[in-house]
């Protein structure tokens, strides 16, 4: 932990226009724009005096921000990576880093925010994870400060974010994360199948709708009887989790990873009913029930480690598997260890029942701010600094390829090529070196889970990659439910609810899959869900939704 000198903050009895105009824009009450503290009521220790957009930031003196690393396994933390460096070096900027490892990192996030010792950047946090933490004081309410980053709010009203950033906010009418912002939604998971298996059956690797994809099955099934053309994975905290989010828009439900809270916007009738309890869940269920039962998915599908489900498409048991745009390469490595021929692709995900869609929010990852950092000699500096490194065109760059000239070179036209001494998402197959590994960069603490405009974000993307994307650009967007934030209270009161709810969902959504409870008995499902109190846990969610609607109509 780093020291600190305690100051007193005074609030200003105005906001700047930049304040009031964001307050504007988001529906705001004029109590909240009041507390926007005046510059001269921030920490100047570094800050830059004339930082706006297109300034490169540089601390006008050396500070050392502390930071609540997460540490991935597949690129460990080095003391010496060339983006601490360079860092230093020209931004003026050191870290006193605190590292939890990827496995524990919420619960290493929780314990230290609970005990009061984080660190004064939290990375590597989805926006909703917060609200735990909003009531105990420990966050920072950084919608209180972005006046201070004018490249974030140049973001987020050139990419039209501001209604997406409003659902952010909590009971207080504040957000209290940094998040990172994609000026698109960009899909990346979909179903990897055999491409010279398709090809030779003459399939689509662009069905039209889950039905046509089931079709494309069992015609595989039929050329080769006695395989799944299917084995799935990413089953280990739940039923399909990754196959059933990618599905589940097309269905008009949530469910897998994308399930949540487990409540759902109706928008005919202006309120949240259950997700596991819906007409359209069933339905999603009773489509992968049908593929288990007609023998094309593998009903080991549900229990199956990933690398299971990887070494049998591998070995060429089965043909097709979910996948993503990193994970296809594990698959194509794997066939070249076991010597197996063919080529594998990706599709493009299947319409469904409720039309072609594809869910997704344009804001990722970012960061939370322990609340002491305000008092902080250095605070603009720090709001400077990330402001320059998460949301400027130049820091963004930096942190996805590094240094010109260095790890990357740009032509003419504006195309980046890395080195070829270093490789990243399979862009330089066999380079010693990796640009995430053995440099920092490509790294989701610096770069916020990806979170940035189309063209760099495709810069790096392999063409089938690129390829993958455009084909899913004309989907409809899923709609985004309205912000019902709890109190403190009302989380304590729903947190066994919701905990309850969801394991009975899980363990019922695998027994309707398989087959082991029939769909006859989906009424008697619901109303074991009603005695699990779902009834009173919508009362709770509705009551939030219209209390801040009120609030912050």
């Amino acid at each position: 932990m780093r020291t600190t000198k305690k100051r007193p903050l005074a609030l200003a009895a105005t906001a700047a226009t930049l304040a009031l105009a964001l307050a504007a824009c988001s529906g705001g009450t004029d109590e909240e724009t009041a507390q926007t503290p005046e510059v001269s009521d921030l920490g100047q220790v570094g800050a830059m005096e004339d930082y706006e957009v297109g300034t490169t930031f540089k601390a006008t003196e050396p500070v050392s921000f502390g930071l609540m690393y997460r540490d991935h396994p597949n690129y460990p933390l080095k003391d010496d990576w060339d983006i601490l460096t360079k860092l230093k070096e020209n931004q003026n900027v050191e870290f006193e880093i605190q590292t939890a490892p990827l496995s524990d990192w919420q619960q290493a996030q929780s314990i230290a925010i609970g005990a009061g010792n984080a660190p004064d950047i939290i990375s590597v946090t989805y926006p909703g994870q917060e609200s735990a933490f909003v009531a105990g004081g420990a966050i920072l309410p950084v919608s209180d400060y972005v006046e201070y980053m004018p490249n974030f709010l140049d973001k987020v009203e050139k990419w039209d974010l501001q209604a997406e950033i409003d659902r952010m906010r909590q009971e207080d009418g504040k957000y209290y994360v940094l998040p990172g912002l994609r000026e698109s939604v960009r899909p990346s998971y979909t179903y990897a199948v055999r491409k010279d298996v398709w090809e030779q059956l003459g399939l689509s690797l662009a069905p039209e709708t889950y039905e046509d994809f089931a079709a494309d099955l069992a015609k595989v099934k039929a050329a080769y009887p006695d395989k799944y053309p299917l084995s799935d994975r990413w089953s280990a905290n739940g039923p399909l989790e990754a196959s059933l989010n990618v599905a589940a828009p097309n269905f008009g439900t949530a469910a897998g990873w994308g399930y949540g809270e487990g409540v759902w916007w109706d928008e005919d009738a202006e309120e949240f009913v259950y997700t596991g309890a819906m007409d359209e869940y069933r339905e999603l269920l009773e489509y992968f029930n049908g593929l288990v039962a007609d023998g094309l998915m593998d009903p080991e599908s549900l229990i199956q480690e990933d690398d299971q489900a990887l070494t049998k498409i591998a070995s060429g048991q089965t043909f097709a598997q979910l996948t993503n745009d990193q994970e296809i390469l594990k698959i194509r490595t794997a066939m070249t260890e076991t010597g197996t021929a063919g080529e594998v692709a990706m599709i493009r995900v299947p319409g469904g029942p409720a039309g072609d869609i594809v869910a997704g929010g344009r804001l990722v990852s970012g960061v939370m701010l322990s609340s002491s950092v305000a008092e902080e000699d250095d605070f603009l500096a720090m709001l400077q600094f990330l402001d320059w490194l998460f949301y400027s065109d130049e820091g963004l760059e930096f942190a996805k390829w590094g240094v010109e000239g260095e790890t990357y070179t740009k032509d003419a036209d504006g195309k980046r090529t890395l080195m070829p001494e270093i490789d990243q998402n399979g862009l330089n197959p066999g380079a010693p070196k990796f640009l995430n590994v053995d440099y920092g960069y490509h790294n989701g603490v610096w770069m916020l889970e990806h979170g940035s405009s189309d063209e760099l974000d495709q810069s790096m993307l392999r063409p089938e990659v690129v390829e993958f994307v455009e084909s899913m650009s004309d989907k409809e967007l899923a709609p985004v439910a309205p912000p019902a934030p709890l109190d403190e209270l009302e989380r304590e009161q729903v947190s066994l609810w919701t905990t309850a709810l969801k394991d009975h969902v899980w363990q019922n959504t695998a027994a309707f899959i398989l087959g082991q409870r029939s769909f006859d008995e989906w009424d008697a499902y619901v109303a074991e869900l009603e005695g699990k109190n779902v009834q009173q846990y919508l009362d709770v969610v509705n009551g939030a939704q219209q209390r801040f609607a009120d609030a912050n109509g």
